[in-house]
């Protein structure tokens, strides 16, 4: 029976064996190519990671620069601003110190001038003083006038004095301009009591006037003198260019 066996049993092909071979041969070289593949791709990934990350770095950068440059800039004309007004501020303030002291020395000259005019009553005190004053006045007048008659106004208690001095003034004015003149002294009509002393003189019906009072006087001598006044009181000003 074993014998049979053994005689119907059927030899292994030797193709099947080299078919079983090449099977694995070619699942290892499948194994290997994809193996291969996830490699070039795993290794293309990371060099689209990698410059995916490069970008991202150049983009950020370029950002963060744009911003800092913007807050820079933000910043700057903050700064600019700050300056600018701390500037405006201190002009401001340096005008306003600068008022200060050009009123406090128009107040000064003002009470310079205030005290000169409360010392004008000490003019008229001393009447030979006085009555040379007066001379001078009425002769001015006269040659501003130039007129051949002329009413001269004065103060009540100064007439007399005025009469006196009226003949001397018109005897010089005809001796220097070799002209006639006729001044009476206005007898209905005085000046005010806010008038310390001088006189006012009329022509043409007073249409014609010169105010040559002690005040009028003092004002146009405080003007003319202002620069003057202005030098002994304060100094020299450095800045000024040119005197008033």
């Amino acid at each position: 029976m074993s014998s049979l066996f053994a005689v119907c049993r059927v030899p292994r092909h030797p193709f099947s064996f080299k078919m079983s071979q090449n099977d694995a041969e070619v699942q290892k070289q499948i194994q290997h190519m994809m193996a291969f593949i996830d490699q070039e791709a795993r290794e293309k990934a990371d060099v689209i990671d990698a410059k995916a990350e490069e970008e991202f770095q150049i983009e950020k950068g370029r950002l963060v620069q744009q911003q800092r440059l913007k807050i820079m800039e933000y910043y700057e004309r903050k700064e600019k601003n700050l300056e600018l007004q701390k500037k405006i501020q201190q002009s401001n303030m340096l005008n306003q110190a600068r008022l200060k002291v050009l009123k406090c020395r128009e107040d000064h000259i003002l009470a310079l001038l205030e005290e000169a005019r409360i010392r004008l009553g000490e003019v008229i005190q001393d009447r030979s003083r006085y009555a040379q004053i007066l001379k001078g006045l009425l002769s001015q007048g006269l040659y501003q006038l130039m007129e051949k008659k002329v009413t001269v106004r004065c103060k009540e208690n100064d007439q007399q004095l005025v009469k006196e001095q009226i003949q001397a003034a018109v005897a010089d004015y005809k001796k220097a301009t070799k002209k006639e003149c006729e001044v009476t002294c206005d007898k209905d009509n005085f000046l005010g009591e806010n008038i310390t002393g001088g006189i006012e003189m009329f022509a043409f019906n007073s249409k014609i006037k010169v105010t040559n009072t002690l005040e009028s006087r003092l004002d146009l001598m405080s003007r003319q003198m202002l620069p003057e006044i202005r030098r002994i009181m304060f100094g020299v000003n450095p800045n000024r260019k040119f005197e008033d």
